[in-house]
């Protein structure tokens, strides 16, 4: 049990939660973080990391042991199936607004692992497992957390509360948060391989979008495999569409083989759009999923939850050593939420439309708009700003 009644409490010890642990950690304040699972889970749906997040993660240590983690990327493409590569974007054209110009993939568990780490050894942090949130109540004092683990159940006290208990969030639904927003129809599939993909495909680059009006897919490497991302009509069930029948008939249509594919990772799951009514109710805040999910077409949502962790805890922590006044609190939904709906939302929401567009008219203009988006150097300049979230941290002056 938390014992400190200043201890800032965490549900959720993913990469959004543990990296706001490490950073209140490191400031000075006893934290406890309320993770349901034993330790790391290991997924694979997140893993691209852009320029300002590392820049952001810097003094932490973060981003320094995530490049060592993982795979620098500085180009990334845009490409229809039928016709092959049709814009290629270099953000190495950003380096006079970034330390980072390029892109870094690197699973979200292994960021979480190398959290752990620190925490275990942080004398002011606690990494509470298996502990589940069942029940949140609030004074004007203090947050209390009840908690189901193999033991029974248990109560943790502490001065403040992030949710980063992911979409489902048990704290938001607790609090009576709304979640506006949609679920796509169809589900997501997420498959990994080691086949070595640019000895069959050599004109493309680490990451690529590619189009299509029945299948489109997003292939992307990772440190040791590539990792696929391909649509998966609602009509299919979940059990049939990770086996191995239907896993190797998407590989296939992406590049024909006689030899089947080693598949290493396969997961399935629903996609939505949507954003918390509010990102802060009295003493307890929601943060990364619990507060804003969308698709992955753009690599945003774990960035903007990172982006969340950073700005709430650099809060609270001026509050908790009388740095700043408790309004400084306030002023956490009025940055990130906007940036949730006009940036990240909007963004990937632009991205899959893009890319599953099914008028062939529409489709042979949007592919004449990215090859003269990609010609045009000031054009293109301006869209990875966006793209790589400097415009948005820019808007909401979490970056100069």
């Amino acid at each position: 049990m938390a014992k400190r009644p200043d201890t800032i409490l965490i549900a959720g010890g993913g990469p959004v939660g543990a990296t706001a642990a490490w950073l209140l950690a490191r400031a000075g304040l006893p934290v406890a973080v309320l993770e349901k699972e034993p330790g790391v889970v290991i997924d694979y749906r997140a893993s691209t990391i852009h320029p300002p997040t590392l820049d952001l993660l810097e003094e932490c240590g973060a981003a320094d042991a995530m490049i060592e983690m993982g795979l620098i990327c500085p180009v990334w493409q845009f490409r229809d199936r039928e016709q092959g590569r049709i814009a290629e974007f270099d953000l190495s054209v950003l380096a006079g607004d970034t330390r980072h110009p390029y892109r870094l993939q690197c699973e979200q568990f292994k960021l979480v692992g190398w959290l752990y780490d620190r925490l275990d050894e942080h004398d002011g942090a606690a990494l509470l497992f298996e502990h589940e949130v069942t029940g949140v109540a609030q004074d004007g004092d203090g947050v209390t957390v009840t908690c189901r683990t193999p033991d029974g159940e248990t109560e943790h006290r502490g001065a403040w509360l992030i949710a980063a208990d992911g979409g489902r969030s048990t704290v938001r639904k607790l609090l009576d948060i709304g979640f506006e927003g949609y679920t796509h129809p169809e589900h997501f599939l997420v498959s990994g391989t080691r086949f070595d993909f640019k000895s069959a495909l050599p004109d493309i680059c680490s990451v690529n979008y590619t189009a299509d009006p029945v299948e489109w897919f997003l292939l992307l490497e990772i440190p040791d495999m590539w990792r696929i991302v391909v649509p998966v009509e609602p009509a299919v069930e979940a059990d049939d569409a990770v086996s191995d029948r239907y896993l190797q008939g998407c590989l296939n249509n992406l590049l024909p083989r006689d030899e089947p594919y080693e598949i290493e990772v396969r997961a399935i799951y629903r996609v939505s759009q949507r954003v918390a009514d509010a990102y802060r109710k009295g003493r307890v805040f929601l943060a990364g999923d619990a507060a804003h999910i969308n698709n992955p077409l753009g690599g945003m949502g774990l960035n903007g939850g990172l982006h969340d962790a950073i700005d709430l805890t650099g809060r609270l922590a001026s509050v908790a050593h009388g740095r700043a006044a408790e309004a400084e609190l306030d002023g956490y939904e009025a940055r990130r939420k906007p940036e949730a709906v006009n940036a990240i939302n909007a963004i990937t929401e632009r991205n899959k439309k893009l890319m599953e567009e099914r008028d062939p008219e529409v489709r042979a203009r949007n592919l004449d708009d990215w090859r003269a988006l990609a010609a045009d150097p000031e054009r293109s300049y301006r869209y990875l700003l966006d793209t790589s979230m400097i415009s948005s941290l820019r808007r909401s002056g979490m970056i100069a």
